[in-house]
């Protein structure tokens, strides 16, 4: 499956600016190496304390957003600390794959909120439904739409506005507005992610996303323990 994912892979252009500098390695190296530690931390903690004061179905929704971040955050430090080479197209294909997964794990825990269960269910099978599709089309077609899966991700990680009312009827207030805030925070790295030609665009754009996981634990961890205390 390697042979065929390399070969897929040198037959596709890929826009961006791949060859760091090594302050700029380093930079993103340690964004990476930090946001790891700081996601190990507080989703131990998360899913150590909430096992007191979680249901079971949200608790397994908790365990694999943080088995999600990880893998994401993981799988982005070795594609971009990786040299220039075959094996970087192929990390960078689950790179990119891993962006729809952690935006998918993310909503399923809030979601379970919904006191509504068809409701509940009809999202998370939207969410799931596109976050598949676009993980498809990142494996299996890589380089292709790079630009409109720009556009892809941001629609699905806005998509809970469909269910914004009943979504911030069932949230405590401070739950709710740290989602938002992890919403805006990598709705602005986006501009980052973009302009590949920037220097320390990758380590700035890194930032972003660890602040915005960051704020999302944060409101994982209010609405899972601190709101139940």
């Amino acid at each position: 499956m390697t042979d065929n994912f390399r070969t897929a892979e040198a037959s596709v252009p890929v826009t961006g600016r791949f060859a760091l500098s090594r302050a700029e390695l380093i930079a993103d190296g340690v964004v990476h190496v930090v946001g790891i530690v700081l996601a190990i931390a507080a989703g131990s903690m998360l899913l150590s304390v909430s096992a007191f004061h979680a249901a079971f179905g949200e608790y397994i929704a908790a365990v694999f957003f943080v088995v999600a971040l990880l893998t994401s955050l993981s799988v982005s430090l070795a594609y971009n600390l990786w040299p220039v080479s075959p094996a970087k197209w192929v990390l960078r294909r689950f790179d990119h794959a891993g962006i729809f997964l952690l935006i998918a794990a993310t909503y399923t825990p809030f979601l379970a909120q919904l006191p509504d269960r068809v409701t509940a269910a009809w999202m998370a099978g939207v969410v799931w439904v596109a976050a598949v599709v676009g993980i498809w089309v990142k494996l299996f077609l890589p380089g292709r739409f790079d630009r409109l899966a720009l556009v892809f991700y941001l629609a699905l990680g806005w998509s809970g506005i469909v269910v914004a009312r009943p979504l911030g009827a069932a949230l405590p207030p401070a739950t709710l507005w740290l989602l938002l805030a992890g919403g805006v925070v990598y709705s602005c790295g986006v501009m980052f992610y973009a302009r590949h030609g920037l220097r320390f665009q990758s380590a700035v754009w890194h930032g972003f996303v660890i602040t915005g996981a960051g704020l999302h634990v944060a409101a994982m961890i209010d609405l899972m323990v601190v709101a139940r205390l």
